[in-house]
Formats: structure tokens, C-alpha cells, sequence
């Protein structure tokens, strides 16, 4: 069983399949579409090549129509292969200790940046006597989450 990268679906129909209307000139290597992930419309760019894609409004992005697979569904990495048609099942078992990284290092190191210096940010707050809301100890949680779900990945 293995992931195959040539299997992954043309990035335009995958992302029209998932209900996105890609706006630009015909030519045009990147599109607008509607932000699924903030709700903006007209805020992300698709690539048409390769599927890579960014919203420039909230910031989420990814390099190709599995990143985006990853991030709209929350499924695995198996799971997302398998769903866009890019996984192959060859009979072998994987190796026990096959489980591939939800994310590459470079990525982790920025949601570790990011998700650190929110803690920092709260921890400061409460420091100063500010009291968190719900919405804030809401958001704390998933960062420590976060933090630890990456820390257990890299061990």
C-alpha cells in the first residue's frame, strides 16, 4: 500500500467536484474561489497546475488537492489518499512503524511558531489580569493540542 503523487486528481476538476467555482481568465494559471475554510468569498487562489492553493484573507494554504483533501475533512493521510483516488492498495503490509507525518517539518515548525506564540499571548493576558473568555480558553485548548499532537509526531 502506498501513496502514488502521479494518481492525484487535475487539480481544477477536484476542486469543482468539491463545489468551488474557479473564476479567472481561461489562460490564467491560478483562479478565485470562495474560502471554504473562513467562509470569504472570492479570497483563495488555485492552482490549476499543480493544486496548490492559499487564501489570502485567513492564510490557510497547501501545495497540492491532498492538502487541501487533509484540511477540509480532517482525515487522515491514508484516508484523504485513498478518498481522491491517489492511494494503491498492493497487498503488501505496511511497516509497523510506517504511519507517514500529518506534516512536513518545515510545516510543524510553523504551527509550533504560530500556536507558541498564541500561548505566549494568553499566558501574558492572564498575567496582566486580563480574564480569558470561553472562546479564548477554547482556542488555547486547540493549540495545546496542537503543540502535542506535533510533539508526538517528531518524537
Amino acid at each position: 500500500m502506498s501513496f502514488d503523487r502521479t494518481l492525484l486528481p487535475d487539480p481544477a476538476s477536484y476542486f469543482e467536484g468539491q463545489g468551488l467555482s474557479l473564476k479567472g481568465p481561461a489562460r490564467a494559471k491560478w483562479k478565485t474561489t470562495t474560502c471554504n475554510f473562513h467562509g470569504g468569498s472570492d479570497s483563495m487562489r488555485v492552482n490549476t497546475q499543480n493544486g496548490a492553493w492559499v487564501c489570502m484573507s485567513c492564510g490557510e494554504k497547501g501545495g497540492d488537492v491532498l492538502a487541501y483533501q487533509l484540511k477540509v475533512t480532517g482525515a487522515e493521510f491514508q484516508d484523504a489518499a485513498k478518498a481522491i483516488g491517489a492511494w494503491i492498495e498492493d497487498g503488501r503490509a505496511p511497516p509497523p512503524d510506517a504511519k507517514p507525518s500529518p506534516l512536513s517539518a518545515r510545516q510543524a515548525l510553523s504551527v509550533l511558531g504560530f500556536e507558541s506564540a498564541l500561548t505566549a499571548v494568553a499566558a501574558a493576558n492572564v498575567g496582566n489580569g486580563y480574564a480569558l473568555t470561553q472562546i479564548d480558553l477554547d482556542r488555547l485548548l486547540l493549540a495545546a493540542n496542537r503543540i502535542r499532537r506535533i510533539a508526538e509526531v517528531f518524537q
